[in-house]
């Protein structure tokens, strides 16, 4: 007679839980075969040359550029070593829009287009005038401030 406690589903289960653990130790030994750890300290160690690339092998020492900490700006240099702009620019109007009171400026000199808004005049201007006016950051670029007409 058979065993009352084993039914064919029960055994099927637990043929199939013994072959998913054989799968699983055959992947198991399979890792272990084929893994990387254990490498020395050297074989882990990554170098960045001259120019910023990442390589495998020490940078060469001959190649050592020497600075001195006193040579070196951190922070932002001081305004008497930067060249002063002219901050007044010459420009033509290439569109203004009266009813919406904005427009823009093309400059002369770098040939851009500044943002002009109807509070930054100081007398009413129109399309084709030429222009005096100082530029400013803006949220979307510069923006023209102090625009005056010229004759």
């Amino acid at each position: 007679m058979g065993n009352f406690g084993e039914t064919i589903g029960k055994k099927e289960r637990d043929k199939k839980k013994m072959k998913q653990r054989q799968e699983k130790a055959e992947k198991m030994a399979e890792r272990k075969a084929h893994d990387k750890k254990g490498k020395t300290l050297e074989d882990m160690l990554a170098y960045v040359d001259e120019n910023g690339n990442i390589s495998s092998k020490p940078p060469d020492p001959r190649n050592k550029k020497q600075f001195r900490s006193e040579d070196m700006q951190i922070s932002i240099p001081k305004n008497e070593n930067r060249e002063q702009v002219d901050v007044i620019r010459n420009g033509v109007v290439t569109f203004f829009n009266e009813a919406k009171g904005f427009g823009f400026i093309k400059d002369l000199q770098s040939q851009e287009s500044v943002f002009i808004h109807v509070n930054q005049m100081t007398e009413r201007i129109k399309e084709n005038d030429k222009v005096t006016f100082e530029t400013e950051n803006g949220p979307k670029g510069l923006n023209a401030v102090n625009v005056k007409k010229t004759i």
